[in-house]
């Protein structure tokens, strides 16, 4: 109690005959109040940290943004319209988001100077915090300012990654701009709306690792470019934004050795998990793949590495009940375009980059610091001697 004193947050009076203090009930009952609305705690068996958040909610094999179906707003808008609704929870008809010059020749010059061969990601936290460095503004957390830096910096980090495609009709919209940045193919429309689906699939997904990260960054009120830059980091781990990879590498040994039995018993024999299968979230199969597998089903160059996914999964059914995950869908995308295997991971960040703007949107209003978990020490009991 002493500590809301010291903050302002209660007051107290010196109890009669000077043994200890008296605190005003109303003040106690508001602040327990509050810090039951505000702060982390956790639930469940397991111990799990939990939030209170309005975007993501994940039930019974599906999952909503702000109440509303997301696989429904993902196959109706795009990734930007999709995006503005996770943000303010209004639904703006063909928004735009354009990269600054000042920022965009930021980026691509921190970009430019890495080796050559950084990867996707490398050049997108590169870019991230060459932004950051340019923007003398970025300190402001104001709502207003931080929707503002979120539809900047998406299409900045797309436009830092180098050209490996001619520029098309639909430059102006998102998924062109990345199309070009991921495969020489050239895309239609059938093509360009299954990379806008899984942009706008993958904007959230509860609290992920990456987000738990940049939930943590905004509670420190770091900045948006630094939250992003949080967001990248954890992403980049191989249980997380990596997966992807593992299974567009996974699809083209299947492919390579015309079947994908002894593309499994490898995995089997060697005890490793087989890649872009089964989710800790969904006892049936994942929405996401489910939603770009019907969109895969009506292009003809996806044919054989959908037969290949296909394969996959019937073979690992023989062992064990593990349905398709997104980053099977993602693989039989990337391997079906000549994409790098990484080019799964890269539409995860940049999709992502606006869920996370969202959650810091969230944890801003929220009070500061309030994750500060207390450690457990296990180490030796002090005093100890000063070490010679």
């Amino acid at each position: 109690m002493r500590a809301y004193v010291s903050r302002g947050q209660l007051s107290s009076e010196r109890a009669p005959g000077g043994r200890g203090s008296t605190f005003d009930a109303k003040e106690v009952d508001a602040l327990a109040r509050r810090g039951g609305r505000r702060e982390p705690h956790s639930a469940g068996a397991g111990g799990e940290l939990t939030f209170r958040t309005a975007l993501t909610l994940i039930d019974k094999d599906r999952y909503y943004y702000r109440g509303v179906d997301a696989v429904e707003l993902a196959t109706a808008y795009g990734f930007e319209e999709v995006a503005e609704w996770v943000w303010t929870g209004q639904l703006t008809h063909g928004p735009r988001f354009t990269a600054p010059p000042r920022f965009l020749d930021a980026a691509r010059l921190a970009v430019g100077a890495l080796p050559a061969h950084s990867g996707a990601m490398d050049r997108l936290r590169a870019a991230a915090v060459a932004v950051s460095a340019a923007d003398p503004l970025r300190f402001d957390l104001d709502p207003a300012a931080v929707l503002g830096c979120g539809r900047m910096l998406i299409p900045t980090l797309v436009g830092a990654l180098p050209t490996v495609g001619a520029e098309h009709r639909g430059e102006g919209r998102l998924a062109w701009q990345l199309w070009r940045r991921l495969t020489s193919l050239a895309p239609d429309e059938q093509s360009i709306r299954l990379l806008d689906t899984a942009l706008a699939l993958l904007i959230d997904h509860d609290l992920a690792a990456s987000t738990l990260a940049v939930r943590v960054a905004a509670s420190a009120r770091a900045h948006p470019y630094a939250v992003v830059s949080a967001g990248l980091g954890a992403l980049e781990g191989p249980l997380h934004g990596a997966a992807s990879g593992l299974a567009h590498r996974t699809l083209a040994e299947v492919l390579e050795r015309g079947g994908a039995a002894p593309v499994v018993a490898d995995h089997l024999r060697s005890g490793r998990r087989v890649p872009g299968l089964g989710h800790r979230l969904y006892p049936g199969e994942d929405p996401r793949a489910q939603a770009l597998f019907a969109l895969l089903d009506a292009i003809p160059e996806a044919r054989d590495a959908l037969a290949a996914a296909r394969d996959v999964i019937d073979t690992t059914a023989r062992h064990t009940t593990l349905h398709a995950n997104v980053d099977l869908a993602l693989a039989v995308m990337s391997v079906a375009f000549k994409m790098p295997a990484e080019a799964g991971e890269t539409v995860f960040a940049v999709a992502r980059t606006a869920g996370w703007i969202a959650h810091a949107l969230e944890e801003y209003a929220e009070r500061p610091l309030r994750m500060r978990p207390s450690g457990h020490y296990i180490g030796p009991r002090p005093p100890r001697p000063l070490p010679v």
